[in-house]
């Protein structure tokens, strides 16, 4: 098979999270023009065609290729235009634990990488996610082989939350703290990573959650 000419190449190969590719994809494509194309390599992961090709509908990019080679599957996106989408999601995150946030923040990441408008709630012992100097823990029996899981995780691709926080911020992604949970779990105003975070409660982001398309509790 007569492999296409790309414009620009992406080596997302040794990691196996779609949302760490794509956003780097997405990244290189806001820089790119229009018809021109992103060459993504990956691993062989069986994930990958079908998460791509998702994103690509859902963005306006075209797949225009995937090809199977001896280094890995080579993705030919063509750069379309935008697509404009009127989805809202509204997430509550109660959970800290670093295998609670895996599902949560890699849902929101990737509904803003797809153009979603994404809403963040935190309570509870969630909040402390917000606090500088957080480092999410296994809970129970696995908490000591915490550093080993959170290692074994960013070298797939799960980048720590505080840093996929950061990425959704980048992406548009509004972030909201539940007031009543900030004294009971010891984080203040002027410890939190963003400092025009809102400071809210139910009242707040029920209102949120009614214009939303999407709901998911954690």
């Amino acid at each position: 098979m007569k492999t296409l000419t790309a414009h620009r190449t992406l080596d997302g190969r040794g990691k196996t999270i779609t949302t760490f590719v794509i956003h780097d994809a997405a990244a290189s494509l806001r820089t790119m023009a229009e018809g021109e194309i992103l060459e993504v390599v990956t691993d062989d992961f069986e994930p990958f065609p079908a998460d791509i090709a998702a994103w690509c509908r859902a963005t306006g990019h075209v797949l225009v290729a995937t090809e199977s080679q001896a280094d890995g599957l080579h993705f030919f996106v063509e750069k379309g235009r935008p697509v404009a989408h009127d989805t809202k999601l509204a997430m509550v995150i109660s959970n800290h634990g670093l295998d609670e946030l895996l599902s949560p923040l890699g849902f929101a990441l990737a509904a803003a990488l797809e153009g979603i408008d994404v809403h963040l709630y935190f309570q509870g012992p969630a909040v402390r996610v917000l606090s500088r100097g957080f480092q999410p823990k296994l809970k129970g029996w696995g908490r000591p082989f915490t550093r080993f899981a959170a290692a074994g995780m960013t070298k797939s691709g799960h980048i720590p939350a505080q840093d996929k926080l950061r990425q959704l911020r980048a992406l548009g992604a509004h972030i909201y703290v539940c007031g009543g949970s900030m004294q009971p779990f010891k984080v203040k105003k002027e410890d939190l990573i963003f400092d025009d975070l809102p400071i809210v409660e139910y009242f707040t982001f029920m209102a949120v959650m009614e214009q939303a398309d999407i709901h998911i509790y954690n």
